[in-house]
C-alpha cells in the first residue's frame, strides 16, 4: 500500500471500524478531540488518501502527545 492509494469513506469506516457516517463527521470536524480527517471532494462525493488517513491516525492516537484544538460549538442563546 503507498501513500497514494485512494480510499472510499466505506473503506475507510472498515478500517476504523466505525459507520460511514462517523467518517463523513470526522472529515467535517465535528468530532469533539480529533482534527478534522482531509479529504478529496468530487461532487458529493469524498475520497481519502491513504497517506492522509495514517498521519490523522497518528495525530489522534490516545497519549500521542499531540494537543488537538477543540470546535467551538455555538449553542443557540435563550433571549
Amino acid at each position: 500500500m503507498t501513500g497514494d492509494e485512494i480510499l472510499t469513506v466505506a473503506e475507510v469506516a472498515v478500517e476504523l471500524r466505525c459507520s460511514k457516517a462517523h467518517v463523513y463527521n470526522a472529515i467535517a470536524g465535528k468530532v469533539d478531540g480529533v482534527c478534522p480527517l482531509t479529504a478529496i471532494s468530487m461532487g458529493r462525493r469524498k475520497l481519502v488518501r491513504r497517506g492522509a488517513l495514517e498521519q490523522w491516525k497518528r495525530m489522534n492516537e490516545c497519549g500521542g502527545g499531540a494537543k488537538m484544538a477543540h470546535r467551538q460549538r455555538s449553542t443557540p442563546s435563550d433571549a
